[in-house]
């Protein structure tokens, strides 16, 4: 169906691609990895057509329709969400945009003398609507829009009133609706929430299509996929089964491997032995020769390359007051729509509370109130004695200095700290080497994500807020940052969406439903145990 046979590709000076091979048939499910910048979006590109191989060939069935879904988002505007997503689709919403208008023209006192006319149009497009299924069309977009939690009013609202965020949703939702024979989706779960997430995860595992994709979030990836192709080093390595079982098979490869080099080196060790011992008398001559020809025919076995895990220690926090977070019979509403009405919440030390809700219920509202970024209408918010909070938010990358190089940011913010203290942290957030030169205004969300949790956590709080804080980050960061967490003294409140961040730092759950609050002693593991369901109002299984 999809196959790249011997493609050799480069960027630059960067060699991306070296005589690599792969493909997909329909009805498999791949996922897509490899190191930030190994070449997964230009393989993308290529299976495209957006860009063209050096060498080798990209072959795609006859008559095989391709989505692609990429982080790049057109500019949309001027429609509703629900045209713009049937718009992927083809003629069916310029017809349905024609409609509206000529609906809104039967009406109009001005046109009365066209109505005929008007009337005979409306006629010959509806036709043509119900002839390619509009009605059904229209349904279906609604029916995916909402289960990536559109509301109605955001459905039929401009598209370009949309943030950045809900725009990819819409894109996103435009390569669903199109059912195409493959899907390309590069980092299908960012931005999604914690339902839109368990809902594409089901509508992906009944796609009978051919799909690749690169996602950040393990859990996702795990539950939809059967086969993972990594890029390592230009080269393109299939493996058979999900990342868990992929990364089995990574590491016992390479272990054979260092096992293999291992012993060549100690067999080449002991033949360049003999040789130097033997090479200047005469009576071994032919047995150095005969050992040295040996020695050239050898192929040498290249040591496995080390993936570098950096790991991030936290100094131990100061000790705070018992009762950190304490709100009180507090109230909160935006215009008419009440969020809180006498929620009552008292957070202790050391617990770790994540919030579930669905969109809308007010986690974010929780954290502001919290971080003292928004008021109460009525009912108070006490921070503890001796509490030191640290709060993360989506705005906070939009404080960085966009002139500051990484280095001069972490400099400004610890003058006392040490030019090698400092360079140890930025390796830990991921940036080595000349990455601490480049100014912040060129940094992708996820660099700029790091680089703010670096400085949270370099002089660790007492009190971590955190909303959404894995957004932008890549697996391994995301895996540094959950083994830092976990060795946390503090206390922590977060929403994340990422289901092993939940599980693995969680040790008490607030949930937000429209029935009101229930707190939930235990972590994310035991909620889902004890409700049989994955975020709150999806029933068991769904």
């Amino acid at each position: 169906m999809i196959r790249l046979d011997n493609i050799s590709k480069q960027n630059g000076h960067q060699l991306l691609f070296i005589e690599a091979s792969m493909g997909i048939q329909k009805g498999e499910k791949v996922g897509l990895v490899g190191p930030n910048g190994a070449g997964k979006t230009t393989l993308f590109r290529m299976i495209t057509g957006q860009e063209q191989p050096d060498d080798g060939l990209v072959v795609i069935d006859p008559g095989m329709k391709i989505g692609y879904f990429s982080q790049d988002v057109g500019e949309m505007s001027g429609q509703s969400a629900v045209a713009a997503v049937m718009d992927g689709v083809g003629p069916v919403s310029a017809l349905a945009a024609e409609m509206a208008t000529l609906e809104a023209a039967m009406v109009d006192p001005d046109q009365a003398d066209k109505l005929d006319a008007i009337m005979e149009r409306y006629g010959e497009v509806l036709e043509r609507f119900q002839e390619l299924d509009g009605y059904a069309l229209e349904a279906r977009a609604r029916e995916v829009l909402a289960g990536l939690s559109f509301s109605q009013e955001r459905m039929d609202g401009d598209v370009g009133m949309l943030s950045g965020g809900w725009k990819m949703r819409v894109a996103l939702a435009r390569i669903l609706l199109m059912r195409p024979d493959g899907m390309l989706l590069d980092e299908p779960s960012n931005h999604l929430d914690l339902e839109s997430l368990i809902w594409l995860e089901a509508f992906l595992k009944n796609y009978d299509g051919a799909l690749l994709m690169t996602s950040h979030d393990r859990a996702f990836m795990n539950r939809i996929i059967g086969k993972v192709v990594e890029i390592d080093g230009g080269s393109l390595i299939t493996y058979s089964g999900d990342l868990d079982f992929y990364d089995q098979q990574r590491a016992l490869g390479e272990a054979q491997r260092q096992a293999q080099y291992e012993r060549q080196q100690a067999m080449l060790a002991k033949e360049i032995k003999f040789i130097e011992k033997f090479k200047a008398r005469a009576s071994h001559a032919a047995q150095v020769q005969s050992r040295v020809k040996k020695l050239d025919k050898i192929e040498r076995v290249e040591a496995p390359r080390r993936r570098q895990a950096v790991q991030f220690e936290f100094q131990s926090p100061p000790r705070s007051g018992d009762d950190v977070i304490s709100l009180r019979n507090v109230h909160k509403g935006y215009g008419a729509r009440p969020i809180y009405e006498g929620l009552d919440f008292l957070v202790r030390r050391k617990e770790r509370w994540c919030v579930l809700g669905a969109n809308g219920a007010g986690k974010s509202t929780l954290l502001k109130l919290v971080a003292g970024d928004t008021k109460p209408d009525q009912g108070a918010v006490h921070i503890g004695a001796s509490v030191k909070m640290g709060y993360f938010a989506q705005h906070s990358m939009d404080l960085l200095d966009g002139e500051e190089t990484i280095f001069e940011s972490l400099e400004r913010s610890f003058p006392q700290a040490g030019q090698g203290s400092l360079r140890t942290l930025a390796g830990c957030f991921g940036f080595s080497g000349d990455d601490v030169e480049k100014p912040c205004r060129v940094l992708s969300g996820g660099e700029k994500a790091r680089l703010v949790m670096a400085k949270m956590l370099f002089d660790p709080p007492n009190l971590l807020v955190l909303d959404e804080p894995t957004n932008h980050l890549d697996m391994a960061t995301k895996e540094m940052l959950v083994a830092a967490l976990a060795d946390f003294e503090g206390t922590m409140l977060f929403v994340s969406h990422d289901r092993h961040f939940l599980g693995a730092l969680s040790n008490r759950v607030l949930e937000l439903t429209p029935e009101g609050v229930h707190q939930y002693g235990g972590g994310y593991t035991e909620y889902v145990a004890r409700t049989g369901q994955e975020a709150p109002g999806l029933h068991p299984g769904g």
